[in-house]
């Protein structure tokens, strides 16, 4: 009987820290050479499974994948792209059958959030519908922190980091000037649904003073009338007011402040730039010099300033995977238990796909100060021990030395091309 591969896959935005995950899966699976043959990666996610461009990671060098523990964005390439039902495109998951088949690929490991979770699932649910055996499990990702179950999602910690230094540091900045120049500075940052990003932000408030006076959040009704009284005062009562906004902040009709007509491949609307919409009603109510800044990619790719927590979750959660898979586990993600808030401890847990699937998990009532415009201790609580420690990369001519793969690709043996339903 011969050894069968398994299958990884990089799936939705990516993050600092996913090539961890990625790192854990392949290394933990050269751990059991009796029961992984190889772990073949898809090229953009799923979609490489679905053309038949698959990756052969044995073919990269140890030391290029231990660096894709310090390297940041998707080594592999990632995707959105989301399977239908069954019913819908049964032809997605008959080609599905016929690469695993024809590649021996029993093992089937996708790295994303909710949607992606979803999918693996329905691959999970193959041997059922369509008589070919696989071993599905979801390895959680997310800079949104919106997986329900896990203490938090790999991804979050880090671009909490950077969001709350760049508040910090930009508080700074503004108050240095502010007598004669800028008043209101809004620094946008991710989050559509769920503010745990902005919220990561009030961590840099402090007894100086600085760091977010007000920060917007989507779980809140964004209030104009109560938002501009709050930033005049804020400015009348220190000379300056810095703000954290999320991008999903929503209108009372449930609207986003920002929406726009553009859906990405996952349905989700194409968000605009919620910070200069602030801005424009600032500077028309009060006249206040503004600027603004969204953080966008640069958050989610600031591996240089990684926190510890963030690089060590996504290994143990990728290794853990493997772990689960080769015990006889199926259609579950491995998750982050939190045990103990200082010193933070934690260790590693298990969720049902089928309950993880597609379900966002917003910031609880309690995080949210009662006026909505920041932080209470309990969230200070929550969100602390996930920033402290710096996990640095290593440095060449003053910059990381991020690696990049040569990612050899297996030959294709269905002989067909696949039509995708982008």
């Amino acid at each position: 009987m011969t050894i069968p591969n398994a299958f990884y896959g990089q799936s939705g935005g990516v993050t600092s820290v996913i090539n961890a995950s990625a790192a854990g899966v392949i290394q933990t699976a050269q751990q059991y050479p009796e029961k992984i043959n190889k772990v073949y990666v898809g090229e953009d996610g799923i979609l490489g499974a679905l053309t038949e461009n698959l990756i052969d990671s044995s073919l990269e060098s140890a030391s290029d994948i231990e660096a894709l523990k310090h390297t940041p964005s998707g080594a592999f390439g990632s995707c959105r792209y989301k399977l239908k039902s069954l019913e819908e495109h049964r032809e997605e998951y008959q080609r599905l059958i016929e690469i695993f088949k024809a590649h021996d690929i029993r093992y089937f490991f996708y790295n994303g959030g909710g949607d992606s979770q979803d999918t693996a699932y329905k691959v999970s649910q193959l041997s059922e519908t369509m008589g070919y055996p696989i071993t599905a499990i979801g390895i959680p990702k997310t800079i949104d922190n919106d997986l329900p179950f896990t203490d938090c999602s790999p991804g979050f910690a880090s671009v909490a980091k950077y969001v709350a230094v760049s508040a910090l540091e930009a508080s700074f900045d503004v108050a240095s000037a502010s007598s004669t120049s800028t008043r209101v500075f809004v620094m946008e940052v991710m989050g559509r649904h769920a503010g745990w990003i902005a919220a990561a932000s009030g961590l840099a408030s402090d007894e100086r003073n600085l760091g977010p006076d007000i920060i917007l959040f989507p779980e809140i009704e964004f209030d104009q009338t109560e938002f501009l009284a709050k930033v005049n005062e804020t400015v009348k009562t220190k000379g300056f007011c810095i703000v954290v906004a999320s991008e999903g902040v929503k209108k009372k009709d449930g609207s986003f402040l920002s929406d726009s007509v553009i859906r990405d491949a996952f349905g989700h609307a194409q968000l605009g730039g919620v910070a200069p919409v602030v801005v424009d009603l600032v500077k028309q109510a009060h006249g206040f010099k503004c600027h603004w800044a969204v953080c966008d990619y640069l958050q989610r790719a600031a591996r240089h300033i990684g926190a510890t927590a963030d690089v060590e979750h996504a290994y143990e959660l990728g290794k853990a995977a493997v772990e689960f898979a080769v015990s006889g586990d199926n259609a579950i993600m491995p998750i982050i238990v939190r045990t103990s808030d200082e010193p933070y401890q934690w260790e590693i847990g298990k969720a049902n796909l089928e309950q993880v699937a597609n379900v966002e998990q917003m910031m609880p009532a309690n995080y949210i100060s009662d006026d909505g415009f920041f932080i209470t201790d309990e969230c200070r609580t929550y969100l602390q021990p996930l920033i402290n420690g710096e996990d640095y990369p290593p440095y060449q001519n003053g910059l990381p030395t991020y690696i990049k793969l040569k990612k050899n690709k297996v030959a294709k043996l269905t002989g067909r091309e696949f039509k995708l339903n982008l």
